[in-house]
């Protein structure tokens, strides 16, 4: 979430600049990412009984990989019975219903199916459940499908009323099962910790398809105590022997992402690709920069999961007006179905802010096919 109107008035331009202080396409890297996509995507097939719905197919070098756009089309601001829905900051894919599940970001953090769209045909809301039992107002921004479980990670404010937490909730009625807090790092204190309203801002699954489930959350901007450029990673995982579908998980700090440049980029929102064992993770993540009154610039970034300790520059960045975005708060990301040819797809949902001079939209990527990959000298 970026903003929000009130009674036809916006909100403190200030508070809307803030939230949002969030690239050239770099040089190709000389080492051996494509080869390490291809034995990614050999286990994506798996993911698809998680709802990541991960296809299981050939991925691009990464070197060459290029994006384009398929479509792009508008959600409706109502839904059937004439009610308000939007502020969309997360999506998945279930390969296995076919359907598209949206998260928005408004206090009850509103949980939605959707049929699959086509370029022919928008989705189809097919029930929308709100989020009940929860600790108090929410500002979901991260959702993992898992089973017949969903996570999702829950922007704080720096303040007891409105803390960051990460959720687990029953999939079938959306009602929270456990809240657990972030660890002492991410917490508000003097001069340290998330900004307000500045993470958690996304939730990806990170696990081989045979390994138990294990979940990455990224803040949206650095930590008060971090360098400017530099947003965090947290992983969280179970002890061996703890029932994940119970126990809460453990958090542990996973690196950091660099952002491309000095200006304001904010990660909005992550894919992990399937990574098979032995091989590094990598990782797909949206990136806006926000202007006052009405400015979106968006950019897609390709990183390798940093280690402990590490930062993991960009190894290649897409400008996704350039490939032919609207310029919007595009806020989730997330895989999508395979398409005839064989390439992967990425969808894309952005955020109203329930903004009129906005639009809540839905677009979908493709990989460009490219000849067998080599790997760099």
């Amino acid at each position: 979430m970026v903003h929000r109107f009130d009674k036809g008035t916006v909100k403190n331009s200030r508070q809307s600049h803030n939230k949002v202080h969030r690239a050239r396409r770099g040089s190709p890297p000389r080492r051996p990412w494509c080869r390490r996509l291809q034995q990614a995507a050999a286990a994506a097939a798996a993911l698809a009984a998680l709802g990541q719905g991960a296809p299981a197919v050939a991925l691009p070098c990464a070197r060459s990989l290029t994006w384009s756009k398929l479509w792009e089309q508008q959600l409706p601001s109502r839904d059937p019975a004439g009610h308000t829905i939007g502020g969309f900051s997360a999506i998945r894919f279930d390969a296995a219903s076919r359907q598209l599940w949206l998260l928005s970001d408004l206090p009850e953090a509103p949980i939605s199916r959707w049929s699959a769209p086509t370029a022919a045909a928008p989705p189809r809301l097919v029930v929308s459940l709100q989020t009940t039992g929860g600790p108090g107002p929410l500002d979901g921004e991260g959702l993992v499908l898992a089973g017949d479980q969903l996570w999702i990670a829950s922007e704080g404010r720096r303040s007891a009323e409105r803390p960051a937490l990460l959720l687990r909730l029953s999939r079938s009625d959306a009602r929270v099962l456990q809240a657990v807090a972030l660890p002492e790092d991410w917490q508000p204190v003097d001069g340290r910790g998330l900004g307000s309203n500045a993470g958690p801002e996304s939730l990806t699954a990170l696990h081989a398809s045979d390994q138990p489930l294990e979940l990455l959350m990224a803040a949206e901007r650095p930590l008060l105590q971090d360098p400017p450029q530099q947003v965090r990673l947290l992983r969280w995982s179970w002890p061996r022997g703890i029932d994940p579908r119970r126990a809460a998980p453990i958090a542990r700090p996973q690196g950091a992402l660099a952002l491309p440049d000095a200006t304001p980029w904010g990660v909005t929102d992550l894919v992990a690709l399937p990574a098979t064992a032995g091989q590094p993770t990598l990782l797909l993540a949206l990136l806006r920069r926000y202007e006052p009154p009405n400015s979106w610039q968006n950019r897609l970034l390709l990183y390798a999961l940093p280690l402990p300790g590490q930062v993991a520059p960009p190894l290649r960045q897409w400008d996704l007006q350039q490939l032919g975005l609207t310029p919007e708060n595009w806020e989730g990301l997330a895989l999508g179905p395979v398409l005839r040819d064989g390439q992967i797809s990425l969808l894309l949902v952005s955020d109203d802010n329930l903004n009129p001079l906005q639009t809540s939209r839905l677009a979908m990527l493709a990989a460009s096919a490219t000849p067998p990959c080599r790997t760099a000298p």
